[in-house]
C-alpha cells in the first residue's frame, strides 16, 4: 500500500523543556489514527519543490507526543546548535502553517504483560516514553534511566519519581548497569544514540541474562548518520 501524506494545521507552539518545543499539528485528516503510545511519524520538514531539500533530507522522523482521535497530535523538537532540518523546521515554523507527514507507524510499544518496565534512554528518547508511561496504570512497576545535557532537558513525564535522570558526561550505560533491578527479568525499551542502545541491550543479555526477545530497541539517531541527526 502507497504511504499517503496526511495533513494538518500547526494550531500551537510552546517550550516544554529548554531544548524542546512541542508543536501540535490539527485537522480533520488526523481523526481516528490509530494511534498506539510509542509511534511517531514522519514528518516532512523540507520543500518538495527545492531539490536541496530532499539531499538534505525531507521526511524526519518524531515520536508522537500526545494524540486525541478528535483531530490532533503533538510533536515534540529538539533543538541543537549543529541543527538538522528539523530542528531548523521547529524555529521556523508559525501557528497556521500547513504539515504533512506519513504514519503513525513503529514498534516501540508497551508490553502488558510485563513483570515491570525499564526504560533507558537520551532526551530523544523522552518523548516516546512520555507517551508510554503516561499509558501505563499507576500500579505498573516502572525503573528507568534517561540521559540529557542539563536539567534543562527535562520533560514533564508521569511517573518521573520512578526515573532517574542524569547529565553528560555520565554514561547511560553505568546507569543501567548500576540499577537494583528486580532477580527475574522485565521487559526494556532502549531508544536514542545507536550505539549507547546496543551496549545497553548488551549489558542486559550478557550481563543480566535477559533474553533478546525481552529488549526492545528503537535507535533514533546516530552521530554523521544523514536522517538521524
Amino acid at each position: 500500500m502507497l504511504n499517503v501524506f496526511r495533513r494538518g494545521t500547526v494550531t500551537q507552539i510552546e517550550p516544554i523543556a529548554e531544548r524542546m518545543r512541542r508543536i501540535r499539528i490539527s485537522g480533520p485528516q488526523l481523526r481516528e489514527l490509530g494511534w498506539v503510545p510509542g509511534t511517531h511519524i514522519r514528518l516532512r520538514v523540507g520543500d518538495p519543490r527545492q531539490p536541496r531539500s530532499w539531499l538534505r533530507g525531507f521526511l524526519r522522523t518524531y515520536s508522537i507526543w500526545d494524540y486525541s482521535p478528535h483531530g490532533r497530535l503533538d510533536v515534540c523538537v529538539l533543538d541543537h546548535p549543529a541543527a538538522g532540518p528539523g530542528a531548523l523546521w521547529s524555529r521556523r515554523v508559525r501557528i497556521g502553517d500547513t504539515a504533512a507527514f506519513l504514519g503513525p507507524e513503529g514498534r516501540l510499544l508497551l508490553r502488558g504483560d510485563a513483570p515491570y518496565h525499564l526504560f533507558a534512554g537520551d532526551e530523544t528518547a523522552a518523548v516516546a516514553f512520555g507517551a508510554m508511561l503516561r499509558a501505563l496504570p499507576a500500579s505498573a512497576a516502572v525503573h528507568g534511566v534517561i540521559l540529557a545535557s542539563g536539567p534543562g532537558d527535562r520533560l514533564p513525564l508521569a511517573q518521573n519519581d520512578r526515573l532517574t535522570w542524569i547529565y553528560r558526561p555520565d554514561e547511560l550505560l553505568a546507569a543501567v548497569r548500576s540499577l537494583d533491578l528486580p532477580g527475574q527479568p522485565g521487559v526494556a525499551y532502549l531508544a536514542g544514540e545507536a550505539r549507547t542502545c546496543q551496549a545497553v541491550r548488551a549489558h542486559l543479555v550478557g550481563e543480566r541474562g535477559w533474553s533478546r526477545r525481552d529488549v526492545v530497541v528503537k535507535p533514533f539517531w546516530a552521530p554523521g548518520r544523514r536522517g538521524m541527526d
